[in-house]
């Protein structure tokens, strides 16, 4: 090509991630993302529909056994390789997220590097966290009486509005690390970073359908996947006061387990356990005591 012939931008389509796979919106509409301090256009983000919403739901179930079912070790390894997968993409999203969230390089930077340490984090905690919240009980009698966690099911979430990566990965990490799987409904306003998560996601060691990404309005197709039958939880962090009070109340007929938004949430703080916990539910398990001869040694 010569001096004198100008290059064509190739631009990205961004797509859902759905099943492991890259669908465009049942509905074919998109809406335009903008930069986050300048305003220019950046790309064309599909609007999901609520049957967008029922199809992601259909992939998680689907994808549930195999994830609830697999080792906890296993789990960690998997989310260790998202890290490493994000690791080598460092560059592209410093730039979305700096793009989406009107922040310089630099601050971008930062938060990418947080996110993918985040990644790790949870890696570490998957086999861990039985242990912190589960154990032997004291009872009387002749009895062992043991608590484990299990996961909740298929959880929804709205990730947060202002932190369009670190916040997403700091509310999809910990509900997959302790096996459920989810549908995330991306931040409205900075969804980019998010879809190019998915890409990140399917070519990492993550089933397809363990994670489903959905981008639009929030209140468009949030209130479906809170009353759907289907969805055993919904964490609300992303939805403003008047959707979330709606949202709690769909999600009260099949009795969801719900995360309320917190008033002030900082993800760049030490996250702890409490996400952890937030979708999993208590197995307790009663065995009688035996003896072995005339010792009387238990069993």
């Amino acid at each position: 090509m010569s001096d004198s012939q100008a290059r064509l931008s190739v631009f990205k389509t961004y797509k859902l991630y759905v099943g492991g796979k890259f669908p465009r919106s049942e509905s074919g509409r998109v809406y335009e993302v903008t930069d986050g301090k300048s305003g220019d256009w950046l790309a064309n983000a599909p609007l999901s529909s609520r049957k967008d919403g029922r199809d992601a739901v259909v992939a998680a179930r689907k994808a549930f056994g195999g994830w609830s079912g697999a080792t906890a070790y296993n789990r960690g390894q998997v989310l260790y390789r998202v890290a490493e997968m994000l690791e080598g993409r460092r560059e592209q999203f410093v730039r979305e997220v700096s793009e989406a969230e009107g922040i310089g390089r630099s601050k971008a930077a930062a938060v990418v590097d947080a996110a993918i340490d985040r990644w790790v984090w949870y890696a570490g905690w998957t086999d861990k966290i039985a242990q912190v919240v589960g154990g032997a009980n004291p009872v009387a009698g002749p009895f062992f009486n043991l608590s484990t966690p299990e996961p909740s099911g298929v959880v929804t979430v709205l990730a947060p509005q202002d932190s369009s990566f670190l916040g997403l990965v700091s509310v999809i990490a910990p509900v997959i690390a302790t096996g459920n799987t989810v549908v995330v409904v991306a931040s409205e306003k900075s969804p980019l970073p998010a879809l190019s998560l998915g890409e990140v996601l399917a070519t990492s060691d993550v089933p397809g359908g363990v994670v489903n990404i959905l981008s639009g309005r929030a209140a468009e197709i949030a209130p479906s996947l809170a009353a759907h039958q289907d969805v055993n939880g919904i964490d609300l962090t992303g939805a403003d006061a008047d959707l979330a009070k709606e949202l709690e109340i769909a999600a009260a007929d099949n009795l969801k387990r719900v995360r309320r938004p917190q008033p002030v949430e900082d993800f760049t703080a030490d996250p702890g356990t409490d996400r952890l916990t937030s979708f999993l539910e208590t197995k307790t398990v009663w065995h009688p005591t035996g003896s072995l001869g005339a010792s009387g040694s238990s069993y």
